[in-house]
């Protein structure tokens, strides 16, 4: 995430406790500002932190970020 942060993006994480005890998905990864253009926002609601990650790097990478595996 420092890489992120190194080139301008804002990350948040946040885990949800009403939707862990619903059993949805509790966790979100939103990363915004910095590079992006016309307030583009990456975003994901997933069942762990992990998934999250699975889901938003990717995308981020394909934005033309550097993110090290």
């Amino acid at each position: 995430m420092e890489s992120l942060a190194e080139q301008g993006v804002t990350v948040l994480f946040k885990v949800d406790a009403e939707r862990m005890r619903d059993g949805t998905q509790p966790w979100t990864l939103v990363a915004s500002g910095g590079p992006f253009r016309d307030d583009l926002l990456v975003r994901t609601d997933a069942v762990s932190l992990e998934a999250c990650l699975e889901v938003c790097l990717p995308r981020l990478r394909g934005l033309g970020l550097v993110i090290p595996r």
